[in-house]
């Protein structure tokens, strides 16, 4: 576990304002580094960044700080910040030695002491264009290699693509109470404060704790509660209408980084994250997580996930990735950095992992999203689905959309079906497949451009279904002139097609509306 002290958050504002004033935020960053650099910065590459910094703004003095850990000479941190504030609270430290030890000097030609930061501070930008910060160890800002090499297992890392994955997948519907399980840096509570009435965010790591309480005082939002412990420990008898983890989902054979091995055996962490989340969601509530869990021989992924769901709960799952034994661990001894280490030392972790996989009869790892929905219902809808292809994030209302699709399907039979009114998705489109010249397609493709982005292969009638669908006709009288046209008997087009109006309806192609007047 790391020992060194985390800064204390009283003058957060204090130091806010000089970040701000100094425009150390995400549109900062990109006119002074340009696009380049900043991306390789996202990619824990330095070298482009300390280029474009070799000047002495206030705003490059803050980057070298902050952000590349570079010791920058007092005159220069004081000119950019409340040095004093800043060194009594522990955002900064005096390093020791002189500005002529320094990378790339200071263009003053003098010798004085240095300053250097104790935490990673980099700007993070808000879904309504707010100026965050997100505040985490050194190093660790978005990987865990170098920072878990350096600090041990209670590093806490800053805010990597899973994060912003998680955070645009969430429902950001106005609630009572949020929950962040395993807050870790405290992204996902900063983007819950911003529609909870109150936020509790948990960790088993006090020091991740103090992250999330930095994180959300710097990026000027409310506090939220914060109580440590595993999982639903700390809240256990409450319920919530909002509840979001990223937890330490890796599948390992020993709990060595606390940031990401859950400590249990194989994917139980998630499981039983999920499984108990029943009893911790409010009605009509949402939970969102990020989830692995293992292909095991003999048994369907699905089934496996499917086990998972607590009673009362709709559920969509969705497996973004899949990786075999040996490319899951090696991506995660790299991860911790064991692959620059003694050759033999990472033979034997690398057989360790393999060791785990077979005992287990694991042949693959599954990544993806689990969502769950209080629903109550006795019939409920619970989804499993591999989606590996592009999606437009944030997908928070492409979420909302999906389960509310669920509702109404659940509430409508085929008879019901073929009364209501439906309306093609505004963004949705329709491509023709087959030889040039030819007088009809061989298939036509409905296609989405936003959410999802899922294209559907269907037949004529379908087509004919979906393009024609305004809102202005019912299902069943659109039926009766498609099979005019075609000739068909409309009491068996009726009989058949109601099975692919649901399918529409639940992968978002068609959007029930209400009936016109006096339609």
């Amino acid at each position: 576990m790391s020992t060194t002290s985390l800064p204390a958050p009283d003058h957060s504002p204090r130091l806010r304002d000089a970040l701000l004033a100094a425009d150390f935020t995400v549109d900062g960053l990109l006119d002074l580094l340009g696009a380049s650099a900043y991306a390789a910065l996202a990619r824990s590459e330095t070298v482009p960044a300390l280029r474009a910094t070799r000047g002495d703004t206030t705003l490059e003095t803050l980057v070298r700080l902050f952000l590349l850990q570079r010791p920058v000479p007092a005159e220069r941190a004081g000119a950019a910040l409340p040095l004093a504030q800043c060194l009594a609270d522990g955002w900064l430290v005096e390093s020791g030695g002189t500005t002529a030890a320094t990378e790339g000097g200071t263009g003053s030609g003098e010798d004085g002491a240095l300053i250097s930061a104790t935490v990673d501070v980099r700007p993070y930008g808000g879904p309504e264009g707010e100026d965050w910060f997100i505040v985490s160890d050194l190093g660790c800002s978005v990987g865990g290699a170098s920072g878990a090499i350096g600090h041990g297992e209670g590093v806490v890392l800053g805010v990597g693509g899973a994060s912003t994955t998680l955070a645009g997948l969430t429902v950001r519907t106005p609630v009572a109470k949020a929950l962040d399980v395993g807050t870790g840096s405290g992204i996902q509570a900063l983007h819950a404060a911003q529609h909870a009435t109150t936020v509790t965010a948990t960790d088993v790591n006090p020091r991740a704790l103090e992250c999330a309480r930095l994180t959300l005082a710097l990026s000027g939002a409310p506090a939220a509660e914060l109580r440590q412990g595993s999982l639903y420990e700390p809240v256990d008898g409450e319920t919530y209408d909002l509840i979001v983890s990223n937890p330490p989902f890796v599948i390992s054979p020993a709990a060595r980084l606390t940031y990401r091995d859950g400590g249990m055996g194989g994917d139980d962490l998630c499981r039983r994250l999920v499984q108990e989340t029943g009893d911790r969601l409010a009605e009509g509530g949402y939970a969102h997580f990020l989830a692995n869990w293992q292909h095991v021989e003999g048994e369907e992924w699905q089934d496996r996930l499917r086990s998972w769901v607590p009673r009362g709960c709709d559920a969509w799952i969705v497996q973004r990735e899949v990786q075999d034994a040996t490319q899951y661990a090696e991506l995660w001894l790299r991860d911790s950095g064991d692959h620059r280490a003694d050759p033999e030392a990472y033979a034997a972790r690398y057989e360790a992992w393999l060791d785990e996989f077979e005992a287990r009869k694991t042949k693959a790892v599954g990544f993806g999203w689990i969502t769950l929905r209080k629903s109550g219902s006795e019939r409920p809808s619970v989804i499993a689905e591999e989606w590996p292809h592009p999606v437009e994030q944030p997908l928070g209302e492409t979420v909302r959309a999906h389960f509310e699709r669920q509702d109404y399907l659940r509430a409508h039979d085929d008879a019901a079906l073929l009364t209501a009114h439906f309306a093609l998705a505004p963004e949705v489109v329709q491509e023709q497949v087959g030889l040039p010249g030819a007088e009809d397609p061989e298939h036509v493709v409905l296609r989405q451009n936003r959410g999802m982005r899922r294209a559907t292969k269907v037949d004529t009638v379908a087509a004919g279904f979906a393009g024609v669908s305004d809102g202005s006709l019912s299902a069943g009288r659109i039926l009766d002139a498609i099979a005019q046209l075609v000739g068909e008997d409309p009491v068996r087009l009726r009989d058949r097609t109601p099975q692919a109006i649901r399918l529409l309806v639940e992968e978002g192609f068609l959007v029930p509306v209400a009936a016109p007047p006096g339609a």
